[in-house]
């Protein structure tokens, strides 16, 4: 009778526990990553060369070395003053120890990556932000390779592209950081007077100085879904306005409404778009 069948087991040999340590090991750190929009555990295999999740589209944190290589022509990329590096001037306590922690995460030497590329055969200058590196905050060696950067936009009348990330203004470089603000500004303002084109391209997250300066003076300002643009936090603009926020009032959709950017872009179609950007905005030679 089928009441009194035995039922059936699975048998587990016993580990010791210096062999499961081993087997533990052996595991690696990266094999899986879940997803903070839909919970689910994502292979990273799974996940494609545009960092997005397989099962909700959400857009992974993505590192600047990689999003470059996955988005510029073959083999274009030529990276300008790789020799500048991340300084202390202020001497502040354990500031070199995460300087030396964020290089030692993203391979560069500050939280951005700047030079010159190719997309579909248009040369343009770009630059990417890495907050794996101190959330991509801005010191003055950051601010400073961006002044490089449109600087010689400028002398080489080409367009400018960056992918900003960022959660403000580094605290460790004091008024050397907000000073930053200013700098990088005047050298935006001098690209576009030359009649140069500049697309700022807003992902997760920006906030702080950078969106109080270049982030926002884009000729054309895009941004990735759902990417949290604004300047203060949500809690510090709670505690100064004394009312409750809604929870999705910094999110690029919601910032898009309200007239600060231009359009929300996937990635599946970063390409298209800013290569018909590009080709719009190219400047015209005699004979074109």
């Amino acid at each position: 009778m089928g009441l009194f069948r035995k039922k059936k087991y699975i048998r587990l040999e016993p580990v010791e526990p210096e062999e499961l340590k081993r087997r533990r090991d052996k595991i690696p750190d990266d094999l899986v990553e879940r997803c903070p929009s839909c919970k689910n555990l994502i292979l990273m295999q799974s996940i494609g060369e545009d960092r997005t999740c397989p099962k909700c589209d959400y857009h992974f944190q993505f590192p600047a070395k990689d999003r470059i290589k996955w988005l510029v022509d073959q083999h274009s990329f030529v990276e300008w003053d790789e020799e500048l590096k991340a300084q202390n001037p202020l001497e502040f306590p354990e500031y070199d120890q995460k300087i030396a922690k964020g290089q030692k995460n993203t391979g560069l030497e500050e939280a951005i990556l700047t030079g010159r590329a190719e997309l579909d055969g248009l040369p343009l200058a770009i630059a990417a932000m890495d907050n794996r590196f101190m959330m991509a905050s801005m010191g003055s060696t950051v601010g400073e390779k961006l002044t490089r950067l449109f600087e010689r936009a400028t002398q080489l009348e080409l367009p400018v592209l960056i992918f900003i990330a960022s959660g403000g203004a580094r605290m460790q470089e004091g008024i050397l950081s907000l000073m930053q603000m200013a700098k990088v500004s005047q050298a935006v303002t001098k690209h576009s007077q030359a009649g140069l084109f500049y697309c700022s391209f807003l992902t997760h997250p920006t906030t702080g100085g950078v969106t109080a300066s270049f982030a926002m003076q884009g000729d054309v300002i895009l941004a990735e879904p759902k990417a949290i643009v604004g300047f203060a936090g949500k809690r510090v603009i709670e505690q100064t306005i004394k009312s409750d926020l809604p929870d999705d009032f910094q999110d690029a959709e919601v910032v898009m409404k309200n007239g600060f950017i231009d359009e929300i872009v996937p990635r599946n179609k970063h390409h298209r778009v800013l290569s018909l950007l590009l080709n719009i905005h190219r400047k015209s030679k005699v004979g074109d």
